[in-house]
């Protein structure tokens, strides 16, 4: 995956060591950085225990200074721009911003203003996973529907992330393919920054691909999880 090329477990820091049995453990940075493989396809077979072989496994995630996503004057801006169109990855480049390009892929019955190349969404109807609710997009109500990061960008930040590049962050940042959810806005409100130990979806029948989506990303893009975390995937996917 181009956006995650280069970032390997050389970008993280010291962690607390988990116990043996549970994927990758680091506690220092490791010689040299490695290319993530290709991420496995959610909902096609993919198992919890498949994800943690070669995830980094950790008890806690260190606290990490200077995570500061505002871009206005004088603000470090350690993710780019939000929504911007220039990054690497899938849907960059293309004359439109990553809001509108996910909108435009995630919900149905999708209208676009006039005169944007189809980009710029003015309706539709996103089928929240989160929530199970059904929701119409309208224009002027634009936070009730919301573009989350299903691995929090503050949590990446102390989960290695820190130690990228600015474009490497803002690749991460603008995910359409792996990282990025139309979603129920007072729902992504409420999951904030949150692991999967503080949060998960309201929707118990998406519980399962949510964790692993998020496990998912973690493995790509080579992010320290937390032991909790795995537990509770686990016990999210018991069933499947």
């Amino acid at each position: 995956m181009a956006a995650a090329a280069g970032i390997g477990v050389a970008s993280l820091g010291a962690f607390e060591m988990a116990g043996p049995g549970l994927g990758t453990v680091l506690a220092a940075p490791a010689a040299a950085a490695a290319a993530p493989a290709a991420a496995p396809a959610v909902g096609q077979g993919t198992n919890i225990d498949e994800l943690v072989v070669g995830l980094t496994v950790v008890k806690s995630l260190p606290k990490v200074p200077g995570y500061e996503r505002d871009c206005t004057k004088g603000k470090a801006c350690v993710y780019g721009p939000a929504w911007t169109d220039d990054y690497t990855g899938p849907s960059s480049h293309d004359g439109c911003d990553t809001r509108n390009n996910v909108l435009g892929t995630q919900l149905v019955n999708v209208r676009f203003k006039p005169g944007t190349r189809d980009c710029k969404v003015i309706g539709g109807t996103l089928h929240d996973p989160y929530t199970g609710k059904t929701i119409e997009f309208d224009p002027k109500k634009s936070s009730a529907i919301q573009i989350d990061h299903v691995f929090p960008l503050s949590r990446s930040w102390s989960a290695g992330a820190s130690k990228w590049t600015l474009a490497q962050r803002t690749s991460f940042a603008n995910d359409t393919a792996l990282n990025l959810l139309a979603s129920d806005g007072p729902a992504n409100q409420a999951k904030s920054d949150k692991g999967l130990d503080k949060w998960m979806p309201a929707n118990a029948g998406y519980r399962c691909e949510y964790a692993i989506k998020y496990l998912t990303v973690a493995k790509t893009y080579q992010l320290a999880v937390t032991t909790s975390e795995v537990d509770v995937a686990r016990t999210a996917c018991s069933n499947r």
